[in-house]
C-alpha cells in the first residue's frame, strides 16, 4: 500500500480461517511501472502492406482448420515503442481500462509484490511475496482467471478469453485446428505463447519426417522376404548345416544357425530396419533437422516482432529478488565505473561455480556406474538362464531356449534401465535446483539457462547412455571363442543377438520412449484426480456462490519452473528422434502421435487444472535453442556410426561390390549369395580353453571338429590363425570412408541451407526499421521541436539585452 497498490480483503466462503487479499493497481501506478519495465505499447496502426500468400486460393479449405474468426477476432497490428509516462499523448490510447492488457497488469503487480519490503532487522531487509509464501504467511499468490473455462461469463465487460481458449484450443473437438497463438500470448504472456508456438511448429515438421519414416518401414517390411541373406539363414541346407560356437562359457553349447530363424525370426526382423531405405532416411533426417531449426528461427523472428520482444533482453531483464536480497558486497561496475551491490566476490563466485560443476560430474559418474551395473545384470541373468537350461540339451535345437533367454534378458534389462532412469531423474532434479540456487544467478533468464544446461546434461547421459552402449560398445570387443574378453575379470563380454545389435537398440528405444510417454500420461491422470478430489472435499452448498478467486485457489499451483519440464520432455524426445533414427525409422511417427495429444493435453491442463500463471516475457526458447543445435550436429555423426558399426549394411555392400562377382560376369552378375558363409569365421573346438569349453554337446554335433562365429578372422591352420583377415580391414576402411563422406556431405548441406535461409524474413526486417523510425520521429523529434520552441524566446531576449548594452 505504501508503494501505491490498493488492497481489499475478503473472507473465504468455504473456510472461515482463510482470508483472500485482492490487489489492484491504479492507472497512475500502471503507467509508472510500464515505464520501469520498458513495456512496449502501440503508437499507431501498422501501415505497411502485407504480401499475400500464394496459397490464398486454398483459403476456402484451410479456414476450417483455424479457430473461428467470429469468436477469436484477428488482432490489429500496431507499431510499438517503449512506454514513457510523460509522453502519453503520443501513444495509441482508446480506452484507459483496455490500454494495458490483464497479462501486463499481472506482470507489473508481481514485479512490485516480489520486491516490496515487509521487515527490517538491523542490516537485514526482508522483502518479496516469495519469502512470505515460503514462510507460510501466504498460502498462494496468483492472477485470476477471467471466467470459468466451460461457462461463458454473463457479465458484458468480461472478456471470456479462458472460455474461448478452452473451446477453440483445449477441447478435444478442436484437435484438428491450428492454435490461437495471439490469444494464448495475450492471456498467458509471451513465455507460454512461445512454448506452444515451438511445440506446434515442431509437430508440423514431424509430419514430414513421419511420412518418410513410415515409407522406409513399409519398404523394409515388403522386401523382407526377398532378402538373400535372411533366406540363407533360414535355409535348412545352408543355415541348417552351419554349426555355431557357444556364446557363453561352459553352460552354453553348440547351435545351428537356422534355429534363430525358426525360434525368433531375428534375421527376418532385421531386414525391416536394416535396409538401404534406412540409409536414405538417416541422410534425410540429417537434412530435415537443419531445415527445422532454420525455419524455426525465421518463425521465431516473426513472433519476436509481433509480440514486441525484439529488444527484450537488452531493456527489460531485471535482477531476481533472491539475488537482490543477498547483495552485501560492493564492486566497481566495469561499464559505469560506479559502485554497485553484488552478492559475492569474484572468489566466492568461482567457489560456487566449481562446487556446482563438481556435483554435476559426480552425478554423471553415478549414471555411468548404473549403466555398468545393468550390463553386469545382463551378463549374470543370461548366465543364470544358461545354467537352468542345461537339462534341455537333449532337445533337437537347444539354442531356441537360449535365444528366448537372450531376448528376455534384453527386455528386462531395458525395463530396469527405464526404472533406474526415472528414479535418478527425481533425485537429480532436487540436486540441480539446489546447485542453481547456490550459484545465485542474477536474472531469471540466467537462472533458467543454468538449470537447463545442468538438467539436460544429466538427462542426456541418463536417457541415452544405455542406447550409446548398445549401439557402439556391445559386441564390439568380445574376442573369439578360444580367447574371449571378460568384464571385471569374471563375466564374458556381451555379444550381440544373432540378428545383430540393431534389433536390441530398437527394443531399448521402444521401451524408453514408450515407457516415458506412458509415465507422463499417468502423471496427467493423477493430477486430474487430485484436482477432482480436492474440489469434492471443499465443495459447499448450492446456496453459496464461490467467488472467482476462491475457485482458482482450488486449482493446482504451477511449479516454480513453469514450462521447464515440458521443454525438457520434448527436447529429450527430439534426441530420440534424431540421434538414433537410423535404427528406428518409426520414431518420428511415434513422436508425431504423442505430440498431437501433448499439445491438447498441455492446453487442457493449464486452462482447466492450473491456476493462471504470472505472465512473463520471453524473446525465444532460451537455452533450448543451442541445445537443439548441438543435438542436430551430434545426430549426423551418431546415425552415420550406427549405419557403419551397428548395422550390417557396409559389410553387405563391400561383399556385393568386391567379393560377389562371378567369373566373366558383367554388372548384373553381382549377387548376395554366399554372404552369410563369408561373414562367419571358423574355429577349431580343440582350441577351447578349460574355462570356455562347453560341458555338454548335443547329439547331432557328431564328430564335427569346427564351429563358426561372427567375425572376420583367418581360419585355424593359417599362419596367422584367428587374426583379423584382409576382408576385415576392407570393411573397416569402407566404414570409415562412409562416415567421412556422409558427414562431410551432410555438414556441407547444413552449412549451405543455414546460409541460404535467412534467420529474419525480409518483411520483418522492414517492419522493424519502420517501427524504429516512427519511434524516433514521434517520441524524440517531436520532443526536440518543443525544446526548440522554448529556446527561441530566450534567444530573442538575449539578443535584445545585447543590443541595449551595445548602445
Amino acid at each position: 500500500m505504501k508503494m501505491g497498490m490498493e488492497l481489499e480483503a475478503a473472507r473465504s466462503v468455504v473456510d472461515e480461517k482463510l482470508l483472500f487479499v485482492k490487489v489492484h493497481m491504479p492507472w497512475d501506478m500502471l503507467c509508472t511501472y510500464a515505464e520501469v519495465l520498458h513495456i512496449k505499447m502501440p503508437i499507431q496502426p501498422n501501415d505497411l502492406c502485407t504480401t499475400s500468400s500464394p496459397f490464398n486460393f486454398l483459403s476456402c479449405i484451410t479456414k476450417h482448420f483455424y479457430p473461428s474468426e467470429d469468436l477469436i477476432a484477428k488482432e490489429t497490428e500496431y507499431f510499438t515503442a517503449p512506454f514513457e509516462k510523460d509522453r502519453l499523448e503520443y501513444f495509441y490510447v482508446k480506452d484507459r481500462d483496455l490500454f494495458f492488457t490483464p497479462s501486463m497488469r499481472s506482470r507489473m503487480a508481481y514485479y512490485i509484490l516480489s520486491r516490496a519490503p515487509y521487515e527490517v532487522r538491523g542490516n537485514i531487509k526482508k522483502f518479496g511475496v516469495t519469502k512470505l509464501l515460503d514462510g507460510g504467511v501466504y498460502k498462494a499468490a496468483y492472477p485470476l482467471h477471467d471466467c470459468r473455462f466451460n461457462v461463458r461469463s454473463k457479465e458484458d465487460e468480461c472478456p471470456n478469453e479462458r472460455y474461448l481458449l478452452y473451446n477453440e484450443w483445449a477441447h478435444p473437438k478442436s484437435f484438428y485446428k491450428m492454435q490461437p497463438l495471439d490469444l494464448i500470448r495475450k492471456y498467458y504472456g509471451e513465455k507460454i505463447g512461445i512454448y506452444f508456438a515451438w511445440l506446434g511448429f515442431y509437430t508440423a515438421m514431424l509430419a514430414l519426417a513421419a511420412i518418410v519414416g513410415l515409407g522406409c518401414f513399409i519398404y523394409g517390411y515388403t522386401t523382407q522376404e526377398t532378402s538373400t541373406w535372411s533366406k540363407e539363414v533360414c535355409d535348412p541346407l545352408i543355415g541348417g548345416n552351419i554349426v555355431m560356437c557357444p556364446q557363453c562359457d561352459k553352460e552354453c553349447t553348440y547351435w545351428r544357425l537356422n534355429s534363430t530363424c525358426e525360434s525368433s525370426k531375428v534375421s527376418i526382423k532385421l531386414c525391416i530396419f536394416d535396409n538401404y531405405g534406412t540409409l536414405v532416411f538417416a541422410v534425410f533426417m540429417a537434412i530435415w533437422v537443419t531445415v527445422f531449426l532454420e525455419f524455426w528461427k525465421r518463425y521465431q523472428a516473426e513472433l519476436e516482432y509481433e509480440w514486441d520482444t525484439v529488444e527484450f533482453l537488452e531493456q527489460e531483464e531485471q535482477p531476481r529478488p533472491e539475488y537482490e536480497a543477498k547483495c552485501n558486497h560492493e564492486r566497481i561496475n566495469p561499464v559505469t565505473r560506479a559502485k554497485e551491490k553484488v552478492p559475492y566476490t569474484a572468489c566466492g563466485r568461482c567457489i560456487r561455480v566449481s562446487l556446482g560443476i563438481g556435483t554435476v560430474l559426480f552425478w554423471i559418474v553415478l549414471i555411468l556406474a548404473s549403466v555398468v551395473a545393468i550390463i553386469v545384470y545382463r551378463l549374470a541373468v543370461f548366465f543364470s538362464f544358461s545354467t537352468r537350461l542345461q537339462s534341455d540339451l537333449k532337445e533337437l535345437e537347444p539354442f531356441k531356449e537360449y535365444v528366448t533367454a537372450q531376448m528376455a534378458t534384453s527386455v528386462t534389462a531395458s525395463v530396469i534401465s527405464f526404472v533406474v532412469i526415472m528414479v535418478l531423474n527425481i533425485l537429480y532434479e532436487r540436486v540441480a535446483i539446489w546447485i542453481t540456487d547456490f550459484e545465485l544467478p542474477r536474472t531469471k533468464t540466467d537462472y533458467e539457462n543454468s538449470l537447463t544446461l545442468k538438467m539436460f546434461l544429466f538427462q542426456f547421459v541418463n536417457y541415452y547412455s544405455s542406447c550409446f552402449y548398445i549401439a557402439f560398445a556391445k559386441g564390439k570387443v568380445v574376442g573369439y571363442p578360444g580367447q574371449p574378453v571378460y568384464l571385471l575379470g569374471k563375466y564374458r563380454n556381451e555379444e550381440c543377438d544373432p540378428g545383430g545389435c540393431l534389433i536390441e537398440l530398437t527394443t531399448q528405444l521402444t521401451v524408453i520412449m514408450g515407457g516415458k510417454a506412458i509415465w507422463n500420461n499417468i502423471q496427467e491422470v493423477l493430477l486430474w484426480m487430485k484436482n477432482l478430489i480436492f474440489r469434492y472435499c471443499t465443495r459447499v452448498g448450492s446456496e453459496k456462490v464461490i467467488p472467482r478467486w476462491e475457485q482458482d485457489y482450488q486449482l493446482q499451483p504451477i511449479g516454480k519452473l513453469g514450462l521447464f519440464y515440458e521443454y525438457l520432455e520434448m527436447v529429450i524426445q527430439f534426441g530420440f528422434v534424431t540421434l538414433f533414427v537410423a535404427s528406428f525409422p518409426l520414431a518420428p511417427v511415434l513422436a508425431l502421435v504423442n505430440n498431437l495429444f501433448e499439445i491438447r493435453v498441455d492446453a487442457w491442463k493449464i486452462i482447466t487444472q492450473f491456476r493462471r500463471m504470472v505472465p512473463e516475457k520471453a524473446q525465444d526458447i532460451g537455452a533450448w535453442q543451442p541445445i537443439l543445435q548441438g543435438v542436430a550436429i551430434l545426430a549426423v555423426a551418431s546415425n552415420a556410426m550406427i549405419i557403419a558399426f551397428t548395422s550390417d549394411m557396409i559389410p553387405r555392400l563391400v561383399y556385393y561390390w568386391s567379393f560377389s562377382v562371378y567369373p566373366y560376369g558383367d554388372h548384373s552378375s553381382h549377387t548376395m549369395q554366399g554372404y552369410i558363409n563369408n561373414t562367419l569365421s571358423v574355429f577349431d573346438i580343440q582350441d577351447f580353453s578349460n574355462k570356455s569349453q562347453p560341458l555338454q554337446t548335443p547329439y547331432w554335433f557328431n564328430n564335427s571338429t569346427t564351429c563358426r562365429y561372427r567375425d572376420f578372422r583367418y581360419p585355424p591352420g593359417h599362419h596367422r590363425q584367428y587374426e583379423y583377415s584382409i576382408y576385415y580391414w576392407h570393411v573397416i576402411a569402407a566404414k570409415m570412408a562412409f562416415i567421412i563422406v556422409v558427414e562431410h556431405i551432410v555438414y556441407l548441406t547444413k552449412f549451405v541451407l543455414s546460409y541460404v535461409i535467412p534467420d529474419v524474413p525480409y518483411t520483418v526486417r522492414e517492419q522493424i526499421k519502420r517501427e524504429k523510425y516512427l519511434s524516433q520521429v514521434i517520441l524524440h523529434e517531436t520532443n526536440l521541436k518543443l525544446v526548440t520552441k522554448r529556446l527561441k524566446p530566450m534567444y530573442s531576449i538575449h539578443v535584445l539585452i545585447t543590443l541595449i548594452n551595445m548602445n
